[in-house]
């Protein structure tokens, strides 16, 4: 098929989006382990589930077995207005590198949260308005989540409570603002309106929070609000199999081609964006139809796979939520203010930790100067700006293109632009002014957070 030129961008026609989710824990050989209830350190349950979020989003949560899981027609109307997705041949970034690798990304920013995160946002408010709940609270880092879940429950009429991390709630405030266009209440977090935020602040003054500060306070909020419920932008087993859209896109415009990719890239915080993206590549090597390579890229300031534990650990900081068995960097951990802020997350979702435990997925981190490097190299060559989250799969892409030069290789590499960079401007510019830093834990902070982690009995 390689003498069939491929058009710069391939796309499907809207009849062609997927009917069904692809729920990649039904593919495994040795499943993620079960959530825990944080009292019993039993296995949650549907109903200890379901008072925190939708009750069929928690049936969801517990399926490992349904490989593909119908999409309401409600939902796939409403992705026909962003959807497809466009998978785009990037020979410009192949010919600025002279690589023989033949170079893809699948590029999801193209709706107005700018990310992929829409995907589930859309769904989690679907369930939350057919369960006829009032509406949702939910955390949010670089603010794509939180813009996605805002459009999503202006969408069905729900109200949106957001409680972002402080660094970015400072450093974006733009992207704050396009939340409060579609309603939603946005509080930087930890903050004074929840008890855990308090507790928080009080143990750690004057801190910039963390996905796990926020996910506490908002957990908070929904168990002690009538008609609520929460909303997670990824980690959950449910938010992979919404995300699963985006693989199935990609592999169906491959398909049309006859293409293979050999190494399949995306950036790593919770893991909803790779997840979704490699879910019917590691399928389908699970079943020995691929020998794909997949690499997660993290940030070195929160190494969360290439040097944290794979222990049951709490999903937040407060101490809320379910155990989940992941690889952590401890719930107490606190990541320095990267301009990354959606990978700033201290635990990966249960089930990447379990392919990467089995060797099915690689791992790397990369320092954040190095990625707006990387960032800035794209816009150049290929004119879309990238979020800095997606630019960490950038980097990795461009170091293994260069890698082909030096082995001839003619390999095929494909990653996930998960969302563009207009609302990190500032990050843009201490970038260019000189005064980003790369810092990188030591090994006694996160052996001081990993010490901390729950005994299970």
């Amino acid at each position: 098929m390689e003498n069939k030129k491929i058009p710069y961008k391939i796309y499907l026609d809207e009849n062609e989006i997927p009917e069904y989710w692809y729920n990649l824990r039904a593919f495994m050989k040795n499943k993620p382990a079960p959530l825990l209830n944080p009292q019993t350190q039993e296995p949650a349950t549907l109903e200890e589930l379901s008072n925190v979020f939708c009750e069929e989003l928690a049936k969801q949560e517990l399926d490992d077995t349904t490989k593909y899981i119908k999409i309401p027609d409600q939902i796939r109307d409403f992705y026909k207005m962003y959807r497809p997705a466009p998978l785009v041949r990037a020979y410009c970034l192949e010919k600025a590198l002279g690589t023989p690798a033949k170079i893809y990304y699948k590029f999801e920013g193209n709706n107005t949260s700018g990310s992929h995160k829409l995907n589930s946002a859309i769904a989690q408010a679907y369930y939350a308005k057919e369960q006829g709940l009032k509406g949702v609270t939910t955390e949010t880092g670089a603010g794509q989540w939180g813009t996605a879940l805002s459009m999503a429950c202006s969408y069905f009429g729900l109200d949106c409570n957001v409680y972002m991390v402080k660094c970015s709630y400072e450093q974006k405030p733009h992207r704050r603002e396009v939340m409060r266009v579609y309603g939603a209440n946005v509080t930087p977090s930890p903050s004074n309106t929840t008890k855990v935020g308090r507790e928080i602040l009080e143990k750690f003054p004057g801190t910039n929070g963390s996905l796990g500060c926020a996910i506490s306070e908002a957990v908070e909020v929904a168990t002690n609000t009538e008609g609520y419920r929460y909303a997670l932008g990824s980690v959950l087993n449910q938010v992979l199999l919404h995300q699963s859209i985006i693989g199935l896109e990609t592999k169906a415009a491959l398909d049309k081609y006859g293409i293979t990719p050999d190494i399949i890239i995306g950036c790593a915080g919770g893991g909803s964006n790779l997840g979704g993206l490699i879910a019917p590549f590691m399928g389908d090597k699970i079943e020995g139809k691929n020998n794909c390579q997949f690499i997660a890229v993290e940030p070195s300031s929160c190494p969360t796979l290439t040097r944290g534990k794979y222990a049951y650990d709490y999903c937040d900081t407060g101490k809320v939520c379910p155990l989940a068995k992941m690889y952590t960097l401890g719930s107490g951990f606190m990541p320095a203010p990267s301009h990354a802020g959606g990978l700033r997350y201290h635990g990966m979702t249960t089930t990447l930790s379990q392919l990467y435990a089995d060797g099915l997925m690689e791992a790397r981190s990369v320092e954040q100067t190095s990625v707006f490097e990387a960032a800035e190299y794209f816009a150049r060559v290929e004119g879309t700006l990238p979020a800095p989250e997606s630019s960490h799969a950038i980097k990795v892409a461009i170091d293994e293109a260069k890698r082909c030069i030096e082995t001839g290789e003619e390999k095929t590499i494909l990653f996930g632009l998960t969302g563009t960079g207009y609302f990190d401007m500032i990050s843009y510019e201490k970038f260019h002014d000189g005064i980003m830093s790369d810092y990188i834990p030591t090994d006694d902070e996160i052996n001081a957070s990993l010490a901390n982690l729950p005994k299970i009995k």
